[in-house]
């Protein structure tokens, strides 16, 4: 893996606008193609195989939480258990999801699991196929994101009747282009869809339906918008009543592998396993580690320590429902540039990466995307 010094293209940002991408410098610059990262077919196949192998690890995590009853650790209530499980069990679709991996060019380890409401996936996908296209038409990457959405809706269209699928999230720009672009995925699969803003979502409380704007009962609902947070507001009482009349994507299972408790429970099933870095409930015998909260975004209240003294944090509102802790691991330094590689689950396989780089050690929200190529 190399980072490689490459000139912005003229008028990149009006190309980028140009293909519907609006967040490529709000808060700073966000997409960053000064440089991209090079890396070998050889890394690539070895990014790619521990992406599958860690899904299915994950899959066998689902079944060993419900059968050894491990539902403490997730701080999921009592009367949501039974609708996770009836997701479960009757194999409620899943699209997609990230790993994040840390890799210094000979270790891969994995870091954390995106499974619920991963962002940075149309960046991923069309952003920087587009930038490759023009810059490296000669080169490759890692990338059959776009493909592989189509081709996984196309494939659900036999199990899901009607082919109406409402996409929602919060209104923010970042949430309605990736929620847009796998809108826009399902509609070249065939499904007829539409956008609806999560808190447009209505509830008849009558009749116990979710409904849209019109008064339409909603059968199908994609939502970029996490499990925790529907558990908090009080929303998740109304999912238990509803009895899957509505379906949710991703479905309700996927809490189990985006709460950061999966890690200590993916060491307890796979001792020493050479994509995981030694987890636990607490620190044991730990000495430079990552205290991470069971639920977080952005690295938020994160803290990495390093001979038991903290090295770098960040402050949020995460934590009340406990930390798991996490042996260090040291990202490569590129100048005092830290990249992670989000690794992308898209039905079942490994579908391709994107990188984000911070100049911190906790990759956080002022972190900044940066394209790749294979020599």
């Amino acid at each position: 893996m190399e980072r490689i010094t490459s000139g912005f293209r003229k008028n990149w940002e009006h190309k980028l606008e140009n293909l519907g991408f609006g967040y490529h410098s709000l808060e700073g610059l966000y997409w960053d193609e000064s440089h991209y990262y090079q890396f070998s077919s050889e890394e690539i196949n070895k990014i790619e195989n521990a992406t599958a192998e860690l899904w299915q690890m994950c899959l066998e995590a689902v079944d060993y939480i419900i059968e050894k009853n491990l539902w403490h650790r997730f701080n999921i209530p009592d009367w949501f258990k039974s609708y996770i499980v009836t997701s479960w069990e009757e194999d409620h679709p899943s699209i997609y999801g990230r790993f994040d991996f840390g890799f210094d060019g000979t270790n891969l380890k994995l870091l954390e699991f995106n499974a619920d409401t991963p962002t940075s996936l149309y960046e991923a996908s069309v952003v920087q196929w587009y930038w490759l296209q023009e810059m490296y038409p000669y080169k490759d990457q890692f990338n059959s994101i776009h493909e592989k959405l189509v081709d996984y809706w196309k494939y659900l269209k036999n199990y899901m009747n009607p082919h109406y699928i409402y996409f929602a999230s919060l209104t923010n720009i970042e949430d309605v282009t990736n929620v847009e672009y796998l809108r826009d995925c399902a509609t070249q699969a065939g499904f007829d869809t539409e956008f609806i803003a999560i808190q447009d979502i209505g509830w008849a409380e009558d009749i116990e339906e979710f409904i849209a704007g019109d008064r339409t009962i909603m059968e199908y609902i994609f939502k970029l918008y996490p499990y925790e947070w529907i558990l908090d507001d009080g929303f998740g009482e109304k999912l238990v009543k509803n009895n899957f009349r509505s379906q949710w994507i991703e479905p309700a299972w996927k809490v189990l592998l985006s709460s950061k408790a999966i890690l200590p429970i993916l060491w307890e099933m796979y001792p020493d396993h050479p994509y995981l870095l030694e987890s636990y409930f607490e620190p044991k015998h730990l000495k430079d580690f990552v205290k991470k909260p069971i639920y977080s975004r952005e690295g938020a209240n994160v803290t990495l320590f390093k001979n038991n003294i903290p090295l770098e944090q960040n402050n949020g509102v995460y934590g009340k429902e406990g930390y798991i802790y996490q042996q260090l691991f040291d990202l490569p330094n590129f100048n005092g540039n830290y990249p992670i590689i989000g690794s992308w689950v898209i039905g079942q396989e490994s579908a391709g990466i994107g990188i984000r780089e911070s100049v911190n050690l906790i990759t956080n929200n002022q972190s900044r995307f940066i394209p790749h190529l294979i020599d």
